[in-house]
């Protein structure tokens, strides 16, 4: 569940004393282009939405991310229903990405094009109870499609950047999330334990929406 995914984050800032960048993004299916507007294969109007942080590294050579996605069929088999099932997720950038235009993928972590290969830092957990699941990994310097993250950091520190996740019904992409700075900090102890539980807090009251949705 969401630990899963704040875990590897976790471990990056605990263990750093320099500072580092923080990034947020919150998807919606609003904040795609064109807007979405899932349905189920009967036409009924089903939820889908996430949330998602990043943190580059003090040095800028790496940004290792956690996701939470709701709604969505992360294994195709969580749901009977089809248009839900999730086919690809990636982070998209370019030198003329707006929140309201659309950008080239640079790094995928989930489908294709799978980018975090050098090495393989991405995990994936369903959730136990509901539809979705937690997404985690890191964006080494050398990787990305037919790209760097070396070449894309300019873009992703001036909000040229988002994350998005596909699925049968969109393969466009069905959730979106601009990816915006959030700080720039020394983590400390107790600032990290408010920083990932604040997150998880988030995850966990939009969980609870869903469910009574």
């Amino acid at each position: 569940m969401l630990k899963t995914a704040v875990a590897l984050l976790g471990s990056l800032l605990a263990g750093s004393a320099t500072a580092v960048t923080i990034l947020t993004a919150t998807l919606l299916n609003g904040a795609e282009n064109p807007p979405t507007n899932p349905t189920t294969a009967a036409g009924v109007p089903r939820l889908s939405f996430g949330n998602a942080m990043f943190v580059i590294d003090d040095a800028m050579t790496s940004m290792t991310f956690a996701a939470s996605v709701f709604g969505l069929d992360v294994t195709g088999s969580q749901t009977a229903d089809v248009n839900d099932n999730l086919v690809a997720a990636h982070i998209h950038a370019s030198a003329t990405v707006t929140p309201t235009t659309n950008g080239p993928v640079v790094w995928g972590f989930f489908g294709a094009p799978f980018n975090d290969n050098s090495p393989n830092d991405f995990v994936m957990a369903p959730f136990v109870n509901g539809v979705g699941g937690t997404f985690s990994g890191k964006w080494d310097l050398t990787e990305g499609n037919n790209t760097t993250f070396a070449a894309q950091l300019a873009n992703i520190l001036a909000g040229r950047a988002y994350i998005n996740f596909h699925t049968t019904q969109f393969g466009g992409g069905e959730i979106r999330g601009n990816i915006t700075a959030a700080a720039t900090a020394v983590p400390e102890p107790e600032s990290l334990f408010l920083l990932i539980a604040g997150l998880g807090l988030i995850a966990a009251t939009a969980r609870r929406r869903h469910h009574r949705a």
